[in-house]
């Protein structure tokens, strides 16, 4: 007996083996999977997880944590601002879907489909439906003037950036609460951007993740145009090049209203025996001239000095007072305290800046009371106290509970 005869089946073999194909071919077909069309290319995903995690970050470090994340918000928003104008430029130059003219924003568009999700006949979009045009609208305008206002706090408050030669305080302040105020709307903004994402399902993410969706006659569709990236790529370079120049140039210039002269060396010595010598621009002349009179009483010590070294000092301090600057610390403690003129923290501006640190802080040993400024503030003896500057010491060993 051969191979071949062997393996070849009997008659009844034969019979039996057929039926299970004549079974199938009677069984209905399984359903096919719907096609799957490209809707957002790789750089429309990439920006969207980008700006996910940069916004993310740039809200939690500059709405929740302490000042010493200064540095993380900031980089965090200058990377969402280079984000949101990499896409805008790719809204002009990319695919069909990534461009804004396929899904412009329309208010009334917009509650006609809201009224349609309403009555469970909402339409299906390839790409952004109206209430996702508003919402991508809404997110890079929030972006935007975050961005803006940033730089004007950057340059108003701390004196550093671009816009520090050309911003008073008095605008960065104003800068800061609607700086605030946008972000808390852009935290809001991102709540119902999830939202809408769940509402859709699991296809939005999935879209998200891989770039497709599916196909059908009922889809609404946008003209197809072709991406141009060569362009894009370029107009990127060109505008990352002019803002790199830009920033640079104008960051050097001189920033008017902050000190630049080191402490007198008499008023930091005489001062700096008994406690930290506090920089002349936290306090208003008028307060300085009460307090050198009554160097023969000071706060319960003798600190008379003799009447040519009372002279420099009253008059290095005059000098170089909180009325003579620009910066934060000198704006926010220039006024006195009423029931305390002549205690620096006492005055309004010190206890609102100090009004979360706990008084345990203060009495640490690492710290040594609310006299040492330097203790947290690496920048103190310029005056400038910026908040990138600030680092609470942490209890010495031999003040720790056991």
């Amino acid at each position: 007996m051969t191979s071949a005869t062997f393996f070849r089946p009997r008659g009844d073999d034969r019979r039996v083996a057929s039926r299970p194909a004549a079974r199938s071919a009677s069984r209905p077909a399984a359903p096919q999977p719907a096609p799957e069309i490209a809707v957002w290319d790789r750089a429309v995903r990439a920006f969207h997880w980008l700006l996910v995690a940069t916004v993310g970050v740039a809200l939690v470090t500059g709405l929740w944590a302490p000042p010493s994340w200064h540095d993380v918000h900031l980089w965090s928003g200058i990377a969402a601002a280079v984000l949101v104008g990499c896409r805008l430029v790719w809204g002009l130059l990319g695919p069909t879907y990534a461009r804004f003219s396929s899904f412009r924003p329309s208010v009334s568009r917009a509650l006609a489909h809201l009224d349609a999700i309403r009555r469970n006949r909402e339409p299906r979009h390839i790409g952004h439906n109206p209430l996702g045009a508003l919402m991508i609208v809404a997110l890079i305008g929030a972006v935007t003037v975050l961005t803006v206002t940033g730089l004007l706090v950057l340059g108003g408050v701390s004196k550093e950036g671009p816009l520090a030669a050309f911003t008073s305080f008095r605008t960065g302040a104003t800068a800061l609460t609607a700086h605030a105020y946008v972000a808390y709307a852009l935290a809001g903004l991102v709540i119902l951007h999830v939202l809408g994402a769940l509402h859709d399902g699991p296809v939005m993410l999935r879209a998200m993740i891989t770039g497709t969706k599916p196909a059908g006659t009922d889809a609404i569709t946008a003209p197809e145009k072709p991406a141009r990236p060569h362009p894009a790529v370029r107009t990127i370079a060109v505008a990352v090049a002019v803002a790199v120049v830009g920033t640079a140039v104008l960051s050097a210039k001189p920033v008017p209203g902050i000190p630049t002269a080191p402490l007198d060396p008499l008023y930091a010595k005489e001062c700096g025996a008994c406690h930290t010598p506090h920089h002349p621009s936290v306090a208003p002349a008028r307060t300085w001239a009460a307090i050198v009179a009554g160097l023969d009483d000071h706060f319960g010590d003798d600190a008379s000095l003799s009447a040519a070294d009372t002279r420099r000092i009253a008059d290095w301090l005059a000098a170089n007072s909180a009325e003579k600057f620009d910066t934060a610390a000198a704006n926010l403690m220039r006024t006195p305290s009423d029931t305390d003129p002549l205690r620096i923290t006492a005055t309004p501006g010190w206890r609102r800046l100090h009004a979360d640190v706990p008084d345990a802080v203060f009495a640490r040993r690492t710290v040594g009371g609310r006299l040492a400024c330097s203790a947290c503030h690496a920048d103190a003896d310029s005056g400038r106290f910026a908040a990138r500057q600030i680092s609470i010491p942490n209890p010495s060993p031999e003040t720790k509970r056991p």
